[in-house]
């Protein structure tokens, strides 16, 4: 489980929840003297198959300090400190999003250099998984597994969500194996915590502790609402604040690396701080909460939709902003080409701007390969006509070796029909052995060997 300076987490509400509001739908199998009792058993039936336990094994790389007596021992600075490799293992949860495919999401530190990644599922089954893509930035991560009657979970919208909505943890703390825990949403939109570098999360009251990384946090339907990434409290316990990167969040940037192999961030470019009293007092606001803009870059995203600076931005796509920290959290998991509509306060009057974002020139995102003899490639979706176009190759990489070249466009696989990343790697997942790279290179059209 991912910490803070303090570690963080949630309280454990009863674990038999009055809930009078209950809609008449809901499912109420038992009865003591004739009065139904309300259980969330029903609802867990259909959502704890999709949540996973993960175990991964890898090595890191340390530095260590040569003790200063020694030091006459060695030449300079860089000779007193030794690197030196150590096995490590760990353990999270995962989700699994789209059971045809085999994707389990999971957070990026549950993973993070790892070099075997195992998925026990609820049923026993134990999965060898793949990684497709993680980025740190926001602490996500996509695997893939090659399985049979899986079970996805559905999706929910998180901007829906509301404070005071029940709300089920499910993961798999300490590796005790899965575990179930129930509260509400505490708070929205979270951030300025220093967890990650784009921050929007749900707060709740659901206990979540190590191990808990990576797994459901869902609504009383089941559904997930968000995915569990850190807690909060001195020396690791619980103490009734959890948090969980939004569904809608997680979805944005999963659907990036699914198409293009990557997070294409999208970015407005403009720099600021949190609307707060003295700020409001100073530039005779009338609200006390949004995103204050100091300055724009030229040449920005926001420059030329026509932010300017002493905007102070309130809401993204209709949904309040509170602070500077949020609004990038925001925009930073929506991907570069999307167009977002912002609303601006300008000298006292309310305005709307669609933007549309451009892609960051920072990565903070580790794609897998695709395919081992790929390796060395940079690959991105071509437009027109569509295909997948190689932007790079490293000089002595498996992918010069193979035959790729700059500017090259890979157009079909097998003589099949390929579009973008996404269809070949759908490709690669269902097909084994020698495979034709049919590519187009100037005006002409070759077909490569990849074994």
């Amino acid at each position: 489980m991912k910490k803070l300076t303090a570690v963080i987490s949630a309280s454990l509400l009863s674990s038999t929840l009055m809930l009078s509001s209950l809609p008449a739908q809901a499912n109420l199998p038992f009865s003591v003297d004739g009065q139904a009792l309300p259980s969330l058993a029903p609802m867990l039936d259909k959502a704890t198959p999709a949540v996973v336990s993960i175990s991964v094994k890898g090595t890191h790389e340390i530095e260590q300090r040569v003790p200063d007596v020694f030091r006459h021992f060695f030449g300079n600075q860089r000779q007193r400190e030794q690197k030196q490799e150590r096995p490590f293992q760990g353990l999270g949860s995962g989700v699994i999003i789209n059971a045809e495919e085999g994707y389990i999401i999971t957070n990026n530190h549950v993973i993070d250099q790892a070099d075997e990644i195992m998925i026990t599922l609820k049923d026993g089954r134990q999965l060898k998984a793949k990684k497709l893509g993680s980025d740190a930035g926001s602490d996500i991560a996509l695997l893939q597994v090659d399985a049979d009657n899986l079970t996805e979970i559905k999706i929910a919208d998180s901007d829906a969500i509301r404070v005071g909505d029940f709300a089920v943890a499910i993961g798999s703390p300490f590796g005790l194996g899965q575990t179930v825990t129930s509260g509400i949403v505490s708070a929205l939109g979270r951030s300025g915590l220093n967890i990650e570098n784009f921050e929007d999360f749900i707060q709740t009251d659901a206990a979540i502790n190590s191990g808990n990384s990576g797994g459901a946090l869902v609504n009383l339907r089941g559904e997930l609402i968000g995915v569990n990434t850190a807690i909060l409290g001195p020396g690791g316990g619980n103490v009734g604040i959890g948090f969980a990167i939004p569904s809608n969040m997680m979805e944005n940037l999963i659907n990036q690396i699914i198409e293009f192999g990557e997070i294409r961030r999208g970015v407005l470019g403009v720099s600021g701080r949190s609307v707060n009293g003295e700020i409001a007092k100073a530039m005779e606001l009338d609200i006390n909460q949004g995103s204050f803009i100091e300055q724009v870059v030229p040449g920005s995203a926001a420059e030329e939709a026509g932010i300017k600076a002493g905007d102070v931005i309130t809401k993204v796509n209709g949904k309040a902003v509170r602070s500077f920290s949020e609004l990038r959290g925001k925009v930073g998991s929506m991907g570069a080409g999307k167009t977002v509509e912002l609303t601006v306060i300008r000298n006292g009057k309310e305005k709307d701007f669609d933007v549309t974002l451009k892609k960051s020139e920072i990565a903070n995102v580790e794609a897998a390969s695709i395919h081992p003899m790929l390796d060395g490639a940079e690959l991105e979706n071509n437009g027109k006509p569509k295909a997948i176009k190689v932007k790079s190759v490293e000089e002595g990489s498996p992918a010069e070796l193979v035959g790729l070249k700059a500017g090259d466009l890979i157009s079909g696989v097998n003589r099949k029909r390929i579009e973008s990343i996404a269809d070949l790697r759908k490709f690669l997942k269902d097909n084994k052995g020698v495979f034709a790279l049919n590519v187009v290179r100037g005006n002409s059209t070759l077909y490569l060997m990849v074994r």
